[in-house]
């Protein structure tokens, strides 16, 4: 079931496998789009998902980004009340779903992490190397880089998200936090430059 942060209008049931009568309404994600021929070769997240009343229900068809188990998998809600975020093996999909034909497709691969700031009306995604937010009307930020190769999210404190990432040199972990209001930040490995 999707976490309680943000207020939606839609209800969603996560489907073991495809339903053997599906509804008339199915969606597929990702589109097509260079690259992603065989993605749901490697799997998929099914999804029922109700909508508002007034729109009628429809399956959701998400593929995995990747099959590994520590890839972070699961439905969302969002700053848009009629927006989900399905996470299926590190890809996360931003679903309409009044209107399933709008999506987006995070373009960061994988999304290692997630973090709702529901009193900022941001949800956070990490990568290895950088983190976005994304807001009621879509991405509003991307960090410039923040780690070699992974990103830890913490706590929001006073309008910033504490974190840690990795750095090649000194092998160890580097606090950062980022500006949850333009996703500038001080610290990590990658410093910004004054």
């Amino acid at each position: 079931m999707p976490r309680e942060d943000f207020p939606h209008n839609w209800t969603v049931e996560i489907l073991p496998r495809p339903p053997l009568i599906a509804p008339a309404r199915q969606f597929t994600y990702p589109h097509q789009i260079a690259g992603e021929e065989d993605a749901l070769a490697r799997g998929a997240l099914h999804l029922l998902i109700r909508p508002a009343p007034g729109h009628p229900q429809f399956l959701a068809t998400c593929a995995l980004g990747f099959r590994d188990p520590t890839m972070p998998t699961g439905v969302f809600p969002t700053p848009n009340p009629d927006e989900l975020c399905a996470l299926a093996g590190g890809y996360a999909y931003i679903i309409d779903a009044s209107e399933p034909t709008r999506s987006t497709h995070i373009p960061m691969k994988p999304v290692t992490a997630i973090l709702p700031t529901p009193e900022h009306n941001l949800i956070l995604f990490a990568g290895f190397h950088t983190a976005l937010a994304w807001g009621r009307d879509g991405i509003a930020w991307q960090t410039a880089r923040l780690s070699w190769d992974g990103i830890t999210l913490g706590d929001v404190v006073q309008g910033h998200v504490q974190g840690k990432g990795w750095d090649l040199m000194s092998d160890r972990e580097i606090p950062f936090s980022i500006d949850l209001s333009n996703g500038h930040h001080t610290g990590s490995p990658f410093p910004p430059k004054a």
